[in-house]
């Protein structure tokens, strides 16, 4: 099995960005030809894992024409830093340290925060900027409604009394993406289901209007969809799996609507059970996001996930703090372990050639333990899965270390 595995993989120099790129000639070829390439990790908090995400992206923009990053964190918070990119103007530090707070703060990062400045140097002489998209909408900040009423009070001025009255809620939540979010998540369940109408029914007051435009539709439906979201009692085990069944299938749709609206290739990141075409979980999570894509794009998706064998990574914990923790090596009998017994450190295969063994092919068709590390913990860290009916490609780093904090900036006074 691990001759048949060496026979299809590929050695990767690093996972670090920069540097020459010949070992990557490869995997673009496996991804030439798909609008939406998903990038997965194992978990939200080890630093190996984005630093392989920020190289890769840097080579599909330059070999293949790539031009979207759309990633797990809110439509809301991507707009910033996409505006930030594109113009030069702000600072990335501060953006990310007031839009990456409560679930998303494992984002925030110095892994992530190099990646969006390679970005923003990139658009600075590039005539084709990479965009920066949100996929994800728990949150939406003071701006994304001042967009929709500003759009309406130029264009279709009879609509703004409603439109604020039926926003008015959602735009009393407090400042501050978790006071917010604690807030809103407070609300009685009555109050969040009147919300959702209320917003469902400003998306389809600015859909019937006569004049229209695609961008201020796009960011009414996210509000409408972060209000429905809401509206789920979650106390129920049976809305809790429906609410994350509506997560998945609307970050699919954004990513599909960004695709098709803009003719951008697009770069998905986030999490392995995520951009998988089966859900490594399904009882909490009853469908993956990227089985979605594949559902709404067909062959046009290509789903990248990654693998460790073991190391270090950041999680939440259930105190509400952040620490670290360990995992591997990977046991006898995982996925991981077979894997990293190619004689390549790390290394990527495409698990659709390699399928074509008729051994490997079973041996990718049947679920083992695998490393899908939740962010948050206590945890199960490891999930039955099978690789083969579960990405296109796989890249096997031997060991991670725990992601880097974005270090809050200290103002020193000079002495007069």
């Amino acid at each position: 099995m691990v001759a048949g595995l060496e026979r299809c993989a590929h050695p990767l120099r690093t996972a670090e960005p920069g540097g020459p790129g010949g070992d990557l000639a490869a995997f673009a070829s496996m991804t030439r030809g798909a609008a939406i390439v998903g990038v997965g990790e194992a978990s939200h908090g080890s630093r190996e894992l984005f630093t392989l995400k920020d190289r890769l992206l840097r080579e599909l923009v330059k070999r293949e024409g790539f031009s979207a990053f759309a990633t797990e964190m809110t439509w809301s918070a991507a707009a910033r830093i996409d505006a930030c990119v594109r113009t030069g103007e702000g600072d990335l530090r501060q953006i990310m340290r007031e839009e990456l707070q409560d679930a998303y703060s494992l984002l925030n990062t110095e892994q992530l925060l190099n990646l969006f400045s390679w970005v923003r140097e990139h658009n600075r002489t590039s005539p084709r900027p990479v965009r920066i998209v949100g996929l994800d909408f728990s949150d939406a900040g003071p701006e994304q409604y001042e967009r929709i009423l500003s759009w309406a009070g130029r264009n279709a001025s009879a609509l703004v009394p409603e439109l604020s009255r039926r926003y008015a809620a959602l735009r009393a939540l407090p400042a501050g993406v978790g006071a917010r979010l604690a807030a809103y998540s407070a609300l009685p369940l009555a109050e969040r289901k009147a919300i959702a109408q209320d917003a469902d029914a400003a998306h389809r007051l600015l859909a019937g209007a006569g004049k229209r435009d695609p961008w201020v539709l796009q960011e009414a439906r996210v509000l409408a969809e972060m209000a429905r979201s809401f509206a789920f009692d979650t106390d129920d085990p049976a809305q809790a799996t429906a609410v994350n069944r509506h997560r998945s299938r609307t970050m699919a749709e954004f990513a599909v609507w960004w695709q098709r609206q803009t003719g951008d290739r697009v770069v998905v990141s986030a999490h392995n059970g995520h951009i998988a075409y089966e859900s490594p979980m399904p009882a909490f999570y009853p469908v993956a996001m990227g089985g979605v894509l594949r559902e709404l794009v067909g062959r046009e998706y290509v789903a990248v996930g990654t693998s460790l064998h073991g190391g270090d990574y950041r999680a939440r914990t259930a105190t509400g703090g952040v620490g670290v923790f360990s995992v591997g090596p990977a046991a006898p009998g995982s996925n991981e372990h077979t894997l990293d017994q190619v004689r390549y450190r790390d290394f990527y295969i495409d698990l659709r050639t390699a399928a074509r063994d008729r051994l490997l092919g079973e041996w990718l068709n049947t679920a083992r333990p695998t490393f899908v590390i939740p962010g948050r913990y206590p945890n199960q860290p490891t999930a039955p899965l099978a690789l083969g009916r579960t990405f296109d490609v796989v890249v096997h780093l031997h060991k991670v270390r725990a992601s880097v904090p974005v270090p809050v900036s200290v103002s020193v006074s000079q002495p007069g």
